[in-house]
């Protein structure tokens, strides 16, 4: 207990010293932007802006603009940007004076190892060119076919449940596309089953990696913490403090990192005996013949000379990075497509007749005689399909499952702004000068939703404006896909935002950018071509013993999560109910009522 009473007494005296010196400090270096007042003494802004913010999040630009005052925890004056200018400087232009902040890379570090999202500088550069040949377009060619199987495993679970007389059932997807986008990214990164879509192998790295995210969101305000924690205590100071701490999401976090970390070494060392013996391993490995992620960066690993060459413990920190970044944002996305399509039925009509012709043609093309429903598409061609294109860009763009990254400035710098803003002073300024360790919040959804950029109808979920007027795939820049606005696609003159993925910031850009959004586009495309065929999705309409229908509302929590609103639902327990059923005729009619 009494190590407990330091480590209390030692944040509680941090908390005042920080409070102290901002009451000291003689006057704010970010006085002359404006912003919302701070609503807590603690949390400033930031409850309004991370939990359930969606409304606050756009609200805040609407008002202020690109560049916005916020209040961090205790206090501390940050700047929300989502002016494209001043992005560009920040992810492209001047991305070493803008780096990653302290919390996120030392945190990140005591979960991951030393994978891409826990390190900086030449350290990240050069694990960054050892993997960027990974996700080459070539290897997702040959990883398509060889991870089919797992949609397919998928749709059959679904198909299951869903009565053979055209009766409906309601399902609660999350799960189950939670369990595929796992096993997808575990056999596509480590080659490696885990047995995810089979609900009697409940596995602990399973479990592990799924109560990863709602651990670490449960800690979102303990966060900013870490560092000072880091600095000053050892590891096994920092283990006690874990010991004693009165936190059940602190010790189940400890739990989940140890997991994975004993999981991930057993994986490595097997990887790297089966490399040695030029043979392949794990209970998918001869299936993906090596052509996993994994396998190939090992390969790559150690025919790279010395100076390019990572350590084992950065090869071992890409693992579990990759995993869990290719698996709660890619469910996160095909949960919010499929509740949209069963939203819009017109729109899930005219998916299915896509997805029906272009099986058809590549079956006839092929001379295949099997059902059209079974066809396996080929990369360029899955990837190539307009209207399924023009969906998961619209829905990645209008619902990033990420909505919100951070910087700190390592030095003073001065962030230029497309859009000037007002001042406090009430002038109209252009620029902005930022302190050396500024925090700065980058804002993807504002910047996804920016009308300058994408048109009066920005917030509109409208797949149309990635098309051409024949439903061909636009250009990027192209003028045709916003028509009812007049701009052009992602461009205003000359403008654009820096996203690797389509113009927008879902994906980011620069050098950290997610170098796996190839890899998750696919996995996607791949998913909904293997669902749509077979099974119609439509919103709840059953209602309870009550009387009370279930309402499915997405809370934007920095990551998307979905909940059913009261009475339905308790507004806590991420869910997506859909009523399925099998496939008729009819759900391939456009233009039906919704």
């Amino acid at each position: 207990m009494a190590l407990l009473r330091v480590c209390g007494s030692s944040i509680f005296a941090f908390i005042i010293w920080r409070l102290i010196k901002r009451l000291r400090t003689p006057k704010s270096p970010l006085a002359h932007i404006l912003g919302p007042k701070k609503e807590h003494w603690l949390k400033g802004n930031y409850h309004r802006i991370f939990q359930d913010g969606l409304r606050y999040n756009l609200d805040l630009v609407q008002q202020y603009g690109g560049a916005v005052k916020i209040y961090a925890l205790l206090g501390q004056e940050q700047l929300y940007i989502s002016d494209p200018l001043a992005l560009h400087h920040i992810v492209v232009k001047e991305q070493n004076v803008y780096e990653e902040t302290d919390m996120f890379i030392m945190g990140n570090r005591l979960i991951f190892g030393e994978g891409l999202i826990a390190t900086l500088g030449e350290q990240h550069r050069k694990q960054r060119k050892m993997l960027n040949p990974v996700f080459s377009l070539a290897n997702m060619r040959d990883l398509l076919p060889v991870i089919q199987p797992i949609a397919d495993q998928l749709r059959t679970i679904l198909t299951a449940k869903i009565p053979a007389d055209g009766s409906v059932v309601e399902v609660n997807l999350l799960p189950w596309l939670s369990r595929g986008a796992l096993e997808y990214i575990c056999q596509a990164a480590l080659g490696h089953s885990f047995n995810t879509l089979d609900p009697t192998k409940e596995n602990k790295y399973m479990e592990a990696i799924r109560t990863l995210a709602p651990s670490t969101l449960r800690l979102i305000f303990l966060r900013p913490f870490i560092p000072m924690i880091v600095r000053r205590f050892s590891l096994y100071w920092r283990n006690k403090m874990m010991d004693w701490m009165p936190s059940d999401a602190l010790k189940n976090l400890r739990h989940v990192v140890n997991v994975m970390d004993t999981a991930s070494k057993k994986i490595f060392a097997e990887k790297r005996a089966a490399l040695e013996n030029e043979g392949f391993v794990g209970n998918a490995g001869n299936r993906m013949q090596g052509k996993d992620i994994m396998s190939i960066m090992l390969r790559a690993n150690a025919s790279s000379s010395n100076d390019d060459r990572l350590t084992d413990s950065e090869l071992l920190g890409q693992m579990n990075t990759i995993i869990f970044a290719g698996f709660e944002t890619t469910t996160s996305a095909i949960c919010r497509i499929l509740w949209i399509l069963a939203e819009k039925r017109d729109v899930q009509a005219r998916l299915r007749n896509a997805i029906r012709k272009a099986k058809r043609d590549y079956a006839d093309a092929q001379g295949m005689s099997s059902p059209w429903e079974d066809v396996e598409l080929p990369y360029d061609t899955l990837m190539g399909l307009p209207y399924l294109d023009a969906i998961v860009r619209e829905t990645l763009r209008v619902y990033p499952p990420t909505s919100l990254l951070s910087r700190t400035a390592r030095q003073a710098s001065v962030l230029p702004l497309h859009q000037p803003v007002r001042s406090a002073s009430g002038e109209m300024i252009s620029s902005v000068h930022v302190p050396e360790n500024t925090t700065l919040i980058i804002s993807i959804l504002a910047s996804n939703h920016n009308k300058e950029i994408w048109g009066e109808d920005a917030s509109e979920w409208r797949p149309e404006r990635w098309l051409s007027s024949s439903g061909e795939r636009l250009h990027l820049g192209d003028g045709e896909g916003n028509s009812t606005s007049g701009v052009s696609l992602g461009v205003k003159n000359g403008i654009k935002y820096p996203g690797v993925y389509g113009l927008m910031m879902t994906f980011l850009g620069g050098g950290r950018a997610c170098i796996g959004f190839k890899f998750a586009e696919m996995e996607i495309k791949q998913v909904l071509t293997t669902l749509v065929p077979r099974i119609h999705f439509a919103l709840p309409a059953s209602a309870d013993g009550n009387g009370h229908v279930k309402e499915i509302y997405w809370k934007m929590n920095g990551l998307q999560v979905p909940v059913v609103r009261p009475p339905a639902g308790d507004n806590v327990t991420a869910q997506v109910p859909l009523d399925l059923r099998r496939v008729c005729e009819h759900d391939f009619v456009v233009n039906q009522p919704n």
